[in-house]
């Protein structure tokens, strides 16, 4: 007689042959191995692997509330079959921090654009129900809002314009050079990695880019069509940022404070210094954002080349220290100020933006 034929383990399977096997043993005390492995069509072997799992298993992980099943490698015993009656079960508590973070999720999800108008209806019905059970615990909820990027309707714009193959121009905050400049892009496709982004053909730059939603300050859907040119589509699900090896290559210098660039830039080679800092070489098609990175480093890094970008980031830093001097010699100015008034008077100097006399 043949063999039976080897059956691929498949975990969605496996959990609804568990959860028929607990039915099964509630009633059979006792079963015997054998006789319950022929009932389900397995091994022996592989009965005993879903047993060792099923203790994990119950209501909660409170002693007695976890199923007490095992065997003798003969008969299989369950010791407290009663933790899954419905008379043991407990109605759900929600601690107040719980409550608080589903009802405002829930709360933010039904006011998502696209969502069909019946489910919007029976999720604003159970949150209601959460309401009631939650008693004071949902106060807090009603002070916290969640606002999703689509709201803006920059979301719907993009979607739309990728599915008409319609051209948008945009007005769009560069971080990195704290500007907002114009452009024509041809979008290609909406990606989330943190935030959401879509990826396009910039006309601007003449090259690929991706703009986050929420940095796009106005947006419009142009009659032109989108063309852009064909380029493969990179796999985005470890990272945004993913350099060419065209790209311009930058050299950066931490110290042991710095380390974490490593972990958070995608390089080429990070060689160990003997101070226990790194010497990074990474690419990026934009070595001008950088400068952030370097004023964030302060003493645990420097950018060593391009000869200009490190000038740049110097020069960012004195401007930077520079601004922050001016800020504090001003203050200290307006209190020798009111001091040279009166003993009470430096408390009466008002400090802030358009502070102090005309």
């Amino acid at each position: 007689m043949a063999g039976k034929p080897v059956r691929p383990v498949n975990a969605i399977d496996q959990t609804r042959r568990m959860l028929s096997l607990v039915t099964y043993l509630k009633e059979r005390p006792g079963a015997r191995v054998e006789d319950v492995a022929r009932a389900f069509g397995i091994s022996e072997d592989e009965l005993v692997s879903d047993l060792d799992v099923l203790p994990m298993c119950g209501t909660s992980f409170r002693g007695g509330d976890l199923l007490d099943i095992d065997t003798d490698g003969e008969r299989i015993w369950w010791h407290n079959p009663a933790a899954l009656a419905a008379e043991a079960a407990e109605p759900l508590r929600l601690a107040a921090d719980e409550a608080t973070a589903l009802l405002v999720a829930a709360r933010a999800v039904s006011t998502l654009p696209g969502l069909r108008e019946s489910d919007r209806q029976a999720l604003l019905r159970a949150t209601a129900k959460v309401e009631t059970a939650a008693g004071e615990a949902a106060g807090a909820s009603s002070r916290l809002s969640v606002t999703f990027e689509s709201e803006g309707g920059v979301f719907a714009d993009v979607d739309r314009a990728i599915a008409e193959r319609r051209r948008l121009w945009i007005r769009y905050y560069s971080p990195a050079r704290d500007e907002v400049t114009e452009r024509e892009i041809d979008p290609i496709r909406l990606v989330s990695v943190g935030h959401t982004y879509v990826e396009a053909w910039c006309r601007r730059s003449e090259a690929r880019r991706t703009f986050r939603l929420d940095r796009v300050a106005e947006i419009k859907i142009l009659d032109e069509p989108s063309a852009p040119p064909e380029i493969e589509l990179r796999d985005l699900s470890e990272a945004l940022v993913q350099p060419a090896a065209e790209d311009p290559e930058v050299v950066v210098e931490v110290g042991p404070g710095g380390r974490w660039v490593a972990e958070y830039y995608p390089h080429d080679s990070a060689d160990e210094l003997p101070d226990g800092g790194l010497r990074i070489t990474l690419r990026t098609p934009d070595p001008a954002s950088l400068r952030r990175l370097a004023l964030r480093l302060g003493r645990d890094g420097r950018i060593v080349s391009p000869s200009d970008l490190a000038e740049s980031a110097r020069r960012a830093a004195r401007e930077a220290l520079a601004a922050y001097d001016g800020i504090e010699a001003a203050r200290t100015t307006r209190v020798v100020e009111a001091d040279a008034r009166g003993p009470h008077a430096a408390h009466a100097v008002p400090d802030g933006p358009g502070a102090g006399p005309e």
